[in-house]
């Protein structure tokens, strides 16, 4: 019975993904009342108090195993853009077992994202695909939060959820893997192929009204003299024309480029003196009325063609922090936060809220992008993570993640040829231009 579902929504905060959100429950429930059944659970991630990592879904185990444990069979997961077809489609699977169901993934190369895991043969470890929607079985959600209470989850990184939640779920292989179900599928819901679909996924770039215009977005990019020669020119034959303001920091100033030297030292690596820098003189020096900044690496290629089109969505008066998220420590407390390879997005009331705080790098070479997730986390700015955007190559993905997917930005030219890569996956072609829909690009040979 689909009461025996709990539906978990992996909802966000931000007003545009909240709303879609509430769209998504609201139709859920309407499915459910149409087939005169009674009522399913619909949770939103977002709206559950108290936990800063609800996110990474692993620290709601044991209230998912207190409130739900004796009365419900599954609990189904999915994104606020799964579209869901309410049948009884996974009811074939015994639920009195451990279960762990989804659309599976897996890498065809070991990759660093995931730690470079399963190194002999990455194929043989699978993981969902959060798109396509999840569902654990009670038996199993009770064993982990079992598990959970007597063994509390490290503070380390969460990076890619979806792998380090298959992992934790296996346990070196004393645990389930994940059961691939045909039912869960990520094609578009107006495919041919969604016939046996129990969810379709919208695989559109969100566009919501008229793209912001160019001069509403300012481009910083950080830089250092030794990467002037070889990663600057890249830029330059890519995704610059696609910026109206864009602004090279480096510790050097280059009248040829030109870079603007912020007075700030290189450092080797965390760059959060320089990133602070940048924040100050948006704030300061470019016009009031530009209201979003990006600020990315030298190596990122990014599409400011569709950023364009996502920030539609997004309401510049609120403090919106954006981008790729990451987590710290999220199972002892810790924090959120965008990972700058792949592009930060700030909207100019974000700065200004971050930067009358006093929250301040505690070292010139503190990680830039981890010390403003601490800063919005003690501000109550909460992160917004959009899967558009990536800290690393297209290779360093599966092939069924990113065929849903009209990417924002990738990042890192290593053992890549980047101009290949960025108009192979980012430059606008006409028909995308035209309408906005998901093309089919040539990426076999990436």
């Amino acid at each position: 019975e689909l009461k025996e579902i709990v539906f978990i929504i992996q909802s966000q905060s931000n007003s545009f993904h909240a709303k879609r959100a509430e769209d998504l429950k609201r139709d859920i429930l309407k499915q459910a009342a149409d087939l005169g059944k009674e009522l399913p659970t619909v949770l939103l991630i977002h709206q559950m108090d108290g936990h800063e990592g609800a996110w990474t879904i692993l620290p709601l185990m044991r209230d998912f195993s207190v409130t739900y444990g004796r009365n419900s069979s599954w609990i189904f997961f999915c994104e606020e853009d799964t579209r869901i077809q309410v049948m009884n489609k996974i009811v074939s699977y015994i639920p009195l077992q451990e279960w762990f169901l989804g659309k599976a993934l897996y890498d065809e190369e070991s990759t660093i994202i995931h730690h470079y895991a399963f190194a002999e043969n990455p194929t043989v470890f699978k993981f969902p695909d959060f798109a396509a929607g999840w569902a654990l079985s009670i038996p199993l959600v009770n064993k982990l939060a079992k598990k959970l209470k007597s063994e509390p989850l490290k503070s380390d990184f969460t990076i890619d959820l979806k792998h380090e939640i298959a992992l934790y779920i296996w346990q070196k292989g004393e645990g389930p893997h994940l059961t691939p179900v045909p039912e869960f599928c990520t094609d578009d819901v107006n495919s041919y192929k969604v016939d046996h679909c129990a969810t379709t996924f919208s695989n559109f770039l969100p566009l919501c009204g008229e793209p912001v215009k160019k001069e509403d977005i300012f481009v910083a990019v950080k830089t250092c003299q030794k990467f002037h020669g070889e990663r600057i020119p890249v830029v330059k034959q890519t995704w610059e024309r696609e910026a109206a303001l864009i602004e090279y920091y480096s510790d050097y100033a280059d009248v040829s480029i030109p870079t603007i030297d912020l007075g700030i030292p290189n450092t080797d690596r965390g760059h959060c003196g320089k990133t602070f820098a940048i924040l100050e003189r948006f704030l300061n020096h470019s016009s009031p009325r530009t209201p979003w900044l990006v600020i990315v690496d030298d190596d990122t290629l990014i599409s400011i063609f569709r950023l364009r089109k996502l920030l539609s969505c997004y309401d510049p008066s609120e403090p919106v922090f954006l981008g790729e998220r990451y987590g710290y420590g999220l199972g002892t407390g810790g924090y959120s936060y965008i990972t700058g390879g792949g592009g930060m997005v700030f909207s100019r009331i974000a700065v200004q809220k971050l930067l009358a705080s006093k929250c301040r790098c505690y070292s010139m070479d503190a990680p830039d992008d981890m010390v403003l997730g601490m800063c919005f986390s003690g501000l109550g700015i909460p992160i917004t993570h959009s899967p558009l955007f990536h800290q690393a190559r297209p290779m360093d993905y599966p092939r069924g993640y990113l065929s849903h997917q009209i990417p924002v930005s990738f990042h890192k030219h290593w053992n890549i040829d980047p101009v290949k890569v960025y108009f192979t996956w980012l430059a606008p072609n006409t028909e995308e231009s035209l309408n906005g829909k998901k093309v089919g690009y040539n990426r076999e040979d990436l």
